[in-house]
């Protein structure tokens, strides 16, 4: 059913995002006479299509991508037959070429938009809820395996990141932490300041979403939040509000430990004693085979919340938005430069499906849609051949110079383009099944 649910928020996500992209280039391309053609949310074959005015709407089997055909323009349909007929008005070709500009950035554009939109509409509905560096600090940190690898230690106070002061523990497990290069953590142990440095393709082991849940969060004092029905929680009469004291005599006082005690006890029987109001209550219940009683925890840090008024969620949300991009030029340099593997930092269809996780929680699909339609801009952006960004910037070396481009050139142009993304997709799928196989 997980399964399930991950194929369907990315098909919803992408399909919106694809839809909107290539209704950019088609509401350009008709708002300056050109005929569209074939408007497809997915690629062939062909499930379902109208026909309205001159141009076939549908859907396609492979719900990937889509695509907008226009008369006179050479793109995936290689249509070289159309092509070496004389250029009609209609067409692509016989545009202006700063007309055929706005029509090949018109998918980049919307996306933009829309991922701008999608940001700040999240930040004016949910504000922003965070741990400030004090609270935080008044326990410490889990620190996970991954932290230990790099020197971290539970119990540990971070009290800078990279020589700086932080306010927001989300600041500690930021992109500028893991995307930039010599990073480190200032921590307080034991009432010593030490050094932690941050390898440089730590972002590498973070990457997959099971292993960043083992880095590091805060130790957090906690009480027993929702019940879920029919574990043994709930059964064995436990209830909201109650605080775990011991389990089998073994003291609790943070949630990372009751957790680790219940691994001990997988498929065994359990005796809690808990805290409810003025007295102690002896509960005996039976722990699942996973280790788990089926409870939601309630932390008792205090959490800062903060509401913002449109015109802050307007510039908070662009921001992050534009962040999305920063980020990702980020990840390519790390890449470029050998301190991040391909295989490690690239996703495809698998991975992204992951990231949406098999519960559907329509505050984390609006959050991923935002970011993936900021992504879809960025890397069509680009400036390869068959992308966006390949015909820009050919277009903008004929606004240049003067001169056009041969349809021989393009035609080859449009080759290479299209193995390339062919070459990367299948690397992508490929790398996708490789990790989650290996």
């Amino acid at each position: 059913m997980e399964v399930l649910i991950m194929a369907g928020q990315l098909i919803l996500g992408l399909s919106i995002l694809v839809g909107l992209h290539e209704w950019g280039h088609m509401a350009a391309a008709k708002m300056f006479g050109m005929r569209v053609e074939k408007y497809f949310i997915g690629f062939p074959p062909k499930i379902f299509s109208f026909q309205k005015g001159e141009t076939e709407y549908g859907i396609g089997a492979i719900p990937l991508g889509g695509f907008v055909k226009i008369s006179g323009m050479i793109d995936e349909s290689m249509d070289t037959d159309a092509m070496s007929k004389e250029p009609q008005p209609w067409e692509f070709r016989s545009k202006p070429a700063w007309q055929r500009l706005i029509v090949m950035l018109g998918g980049i554009i919307v996306n933009v938009v829309v991922g701008i939109f999608i940001f700040i509409v999240i930040a004016y509905n949910e504000g922003d809820r965070f741990l400030s560096s004090a609270e935080v600090n008044k326990y410490g940190i889990v620190a996970g395996e991954l932290a230990q690898e790099i020197g971290l230690k539970t119990g540990d106070k971070i009290v800078k990141v990279n020589g700086k002061p932080f306010a927001n523990f989300s600041d500690v497990v930021s992109s500028e932490v893991f995307l930039g290069s010599n990073s480190s953590y200032t921590v307080n142990r034991d009432g010593k300041e030490i050094e932690i440095d941050i390898p440089n393709n730590f972002i590498e082991k973070l990457s997959d979403p099971e292993e960043k849940g083992n880095f590091i969060r805060p130790l957090e004092p906690f009480r027993i939040g929702e019940l879920v029905p029919g574990l043994p929680a709930e059964k064995s009469g436990l209830k909201t509000g109650d605080k775990v004291v011991s389990i089998n005599g073994t003291p609790i006082r943070f949630f990372h430990e009751m957790q680790a005690e219940l691994q001990k006890l997988k498929g065994k029987s359990a005796t809690l004693v808990v805290q409810r109001g003025n007295e102690q209550k002896t509960i005996p219940m039976s722990i699942t085979d996973e280790g788990t009683i089926g409870i939601m925890s309630e932390s008792l840090l205090n959490y800062t919340t903060v509401d913002y008024t449109l015109g802050q969620a307007i510039a908070i949300g662009t921001q992050d938005a534009f962040g999305v991009v920063y980020n990702n030029i980020k990840g390519f340099g790390k890449i470029f430069r050998g301190e991040v593997s391909a295989s490690k930092a690239l996703s495809g269809p698998i991975g992204i499906a992951r990231m949406f996780g098999g519960i559907w929680d329509w505050a984390r699909f609006w959050q991923l849609t935002g970011l993936l339609s900021m992504v879809l801009a960025f890397m069509n952006a680009l400036p390869i051949p068959a992308l966006d960004g390949g015909h820009a910037v050919i277009l903008s070396y004929e606004i240049v110079s003067g001169r056009k481009p041969s349809d021989k050139f393009l035609e080859n142009a449009q080759k290479v383009g299209m193995v390339l993304l062919l070459g990367l997709m299948a690397f992508a799928i490929f790398n996708d099944v490789w990790k989650a196989v290996f």
